[in-house]
Formats: C-alpha cells, sequence, structure tokens
C-alpha cells in the first residue's frame, strides 16, 4: 500500500511502532531517491519552457510594435495573430503518441467535458486580454509597454492569495510594492515620450488598455494553476492550451469579420504597410509563431511551478523588453524609465531571493532527515517530527 506522504508515519498500537516507523522512512526516502532521479527531466523541461517564453515574449512585443511602426493599423489584426497559431501546437501533442512512440496516452483521451468548457471560457478571457494588449501596444513605446505590463505581478499576488491561497512572504511582498512603484513612476513621468501625432487622451487609453491587459493575464494564472492541478502530465497541458488558443481566435476572428478587419488586411498587405507586401505577410506569419512559443512557455511554466512564479518569471523579461525598444526602436530611455527598470529589477531579486531561501531551508530538512537514517535514530518523539518534516520535502519536491 503506497504511504500517506502528507502526514507523519504511523506507530504501533503499543506505543513504540519501531518497525512501521523504519519501514515509514525507507519508503518514503526510497520515494525521494525516485523523484530525485526525475528531477533532470524536470529541470530539462523547465528551462525548456522558460526558454520558449523568453524567446516569444521578446520577439512577439518587437514584432508587433514592428507592425504598427510601419503603418500597420488594424488592433483586430494584431490580436487574431496572438493565438491564429494554435495549429502549431498540434506538433507536441501528436507527435509523441504517432510518431515517436515515446507515450500510451493518446491525445485528448483524458479531456473531459469539464475540463473543455473551462478551457474554452479561459480562452475567451485570453482573446479579451489580447485585443487589450493590442491597443495599448498600437499607442505605447515598446518599452512604456513592457514596463506597464509588470504591474500584472502585484494584480497576480493579490488574485493568487484569494483563489490559491498563495502565502504573503517579504520577499513577494517587497517585490509587488517595489513594482508597482515602478509602473505608477512610468506613468507619472513618460507621458512626453509619445509618438508624434498622439494625443494625450490616446495615450492614457493605452495606458489604461495595457494595464488592464496585465490584470487579465493575472486573473489568467491562477485560474490555470488551479485547473492544472487535475492534470496530471504535460500533454494535457498542451491541449488545454489548443483549446484555449482556438476558443480565442474564433473570438478575434468574428471581430474582425464584424469590423472589416479581414479586407483591412488585405488592403494593408498591398497599399499600407510601407514595407510591402513580402514584408507584411512575413511580420504577420512572424507574430503568429512567436506569440504561440510565448504562450506554449507560460503555460509549461505555471503547470511546472505555480501562477506566481510564472508571472515572476515574465516580469524578469522586462528588461530584455525594453532594451529591445531602445535598441531596435530608438524608445527614449529617461531618467523615469531607469528608475523604473532598477525598480523592476530589485522587486525581482527581491523575490529570488526568498525562493533562494525557502529552497536552502528545504535542504536543510532533507539533511536533518538523511542525518536520522544514516544514525539509526528510530525513537517515536523523533519520527513523528522528522517524518512530517520529509513528507513536505517530498510533496514540495
Amino acid at each position: 500500500m503506497t504511504p500517506n506522504l502528507t502526514s507523519p508515519p504511523p506507530r504501533g498500537r503499543d506505543g513504540g511502532g519501531d518497525d512501521k516507523n523504519i519501514l515509514a522512512i525507507t519508503t518514503t526516502t526510497a520515494t525521494t531517491v525516485e523523484i530525485t532521479k526525475k528531477k533532470g527531466g524536470y529541470i530539462l523541461l523547465l528551462v525548456l519552457n522558460y526558454m520558449f517564453l523568453f524567446v516569444g515574449s521578446v520577439s512577439s512585443s518587437l514584432l508587433s510594435k514592428f507592425y504598427f511602426n510601419h503603418k500597420g493599423s488594424s488592433r483586430w489584426v494584431s490580436t487574431w495573430v496572438q493565438c491564429a497559431g494554435f495549429p502549431l501546437l498540434v506538433l507536441p501533442i501528436f507527435l509523441p503518441f504517432y510518431l515517436l512512440k515515446t507515450t500510451q496516452r493518446k491525445p485528448f483521451s483524458d479531456i473531459t467535458p469539464k475540463l473543455l468548457m473551462i478551457s474554452i471560457l479561459v480562452g475567451l478571457l485570453l482573446g479579451l486580454n489580447n485585443l487589450l494588449f493590442s491597443w495599448g501596444n498600437s499607442y505605447l513605446p515598446m518599452s512604456t509597454s513592457s514596463l506597464l505590463l509588470s504591474s500584472q505581478l502585484t494584480f497576480n499576488l493579490i488574485l493568487s492569495v484569494i483563489i490559491v491561497k498563495q502565502k504573503i512572504t517579504f520577499s513577494n511582498l517587497n517585490c509587488v510594492v517595489l513594482l508597482s512603484l515602478a509602473s505608477v513612476l512610468l506613468g507619472l513621468t513618460s507621458t512626453h515620450d509619445k509618438p508624434n501625432g498622439l494625443t494625450r487622451e490616446k495615450y492614457f487609453i493605452g495606458y489604461f488598455c495595457t494595464v488592464g491587459a496585465g490584470l487579465l493575464f493575472a486573473l489568467y494564472l491562477p485560474i490555470m494553476e488551479i485547473i492544472y492541478k487535475k492534470v496530471y502530465c504535460y500533454s494535457m497541458v498542451m491541449e488545454m492550451q489548443l483549446i484555449m488558443e482556438a476558443s480565442a481566435t474564433v473570438l478575434a476572428t468574428v471581430g474582425m469579420a464584424l469590423d472589416g478587419g479581414f479586407s483591412e488586411m488585405m488592403q494593408e498587405s498591398s497599399l499600407g504597410f510601407d514595407l510591402g507586401q513580402r514584408f507584411y505577410w512575413l511580420t504577420i506569419i512572424g507574430n503568429v509563431v512567436t506569440w504561440q512559443l510565448c504562450f506554449m512557455g507560460t503555460a509549461g511554466m505555471v503547470f511546472l511551478t505555480s501562477g506566481l512564479t510564472g508571472a515572476i518569471c515574465m516580469t524578469a523579461l522586462t528588461g530584455a523588453n525594453v532594451v529591445g525598444g531602445v535598441v531596435v526602436y530608438g524608445d527614449k530611455f529617461d531618467g523615469g524609465k531607469a528608475v523604473s527598470a532598477v525598480l523592476c529589477g530589485w522587486g525581482f531579486c527581491s523575490y529570488v531571493y526568498g525562493l533562494y531561501v525557502k529552497s536552502r531551508q528545504g535542504e536543510k530538512v532533507q539533511e536533518d532527515v538523511n542525518g536520522v537514517i544514516k544514525d539509526g535514530d528510530y525513537s517515536n518523539k523523533h519520527h513523528d517530527h522528522q517524518g512530517l518534516e520529509m513528507s513536505e520535502v517530498v510533496v514540495t519536491s
């Protein structure tokens, strides 16, 4: 029978229970060793997903701004390309089963009607988020938009506390405060950094649309963290991601159809885009691919870690996006942006340090457990205490 890893090892009826305690510790230790062996694959998958997130986030932000900088004007087109690449997810979903033969699980075999409906609804939420991002990105410089999107971390912590009962620590609270100050400072000091011909009213429309996109995405992360608790493999995450992106694409397609977006796309490609038709379609295709990488990496990070950690990792890319905007598009990097970037970096480092301290505490507990096993100290009192700590290490691994 599999031992209960969330409670201390059982004790015997006579109050001693040495044999059962020894068996429980041995079994739990074996489980820990097994998890440790699998840790290499977990780390590899984690790094791979963060690379998807890094490349997708920076590239999609640059290409989205590239579209608007060269006379692309349709916000529905910009919204549509963020999710229209969902057929690309067919590759990681079907190849392992049909071609590589690395799994016996048939694709979509575990997607229940409830998970299907939830995925569709979350996809519609993502579609609205994409539209708000497109509005904000069409008005704001890329560096300003990137820093503003870091405000989603504030919303994410608040919603994580409410939805998934995330514990508030000094490190994550400090991170949220610093990033909030950075966003406010940016909004107060960067209105002079608006593109030529953009009115103050439109600038603030872009400002609040970007903050709104951050709020919706912050809501998406803890919701997906709860949903992923019912998911037991990475393939299911990709399957749900495909459904969500397809749902968001339907929303964007309906919006484009009602607003004349498809005819506008054809006109832009031949007449509006100042680099010509070839570069227009290359820009569209590039957006489609990079946005899928971004969302694929985000989903993987939430599944493998948590919604808050995923938000932190995305915020860590703020600096890369800001530098990209300054280097590629010549965005101004004044004192306000510099201070905001420093505050973002400070907040992120604070959170990472908190994770490091927590990791070190976990390693110390594991060392204490190993010491108990090595010394052969199986007293009942020591078992009840160490068994509980060891079970926590296994669960958090």
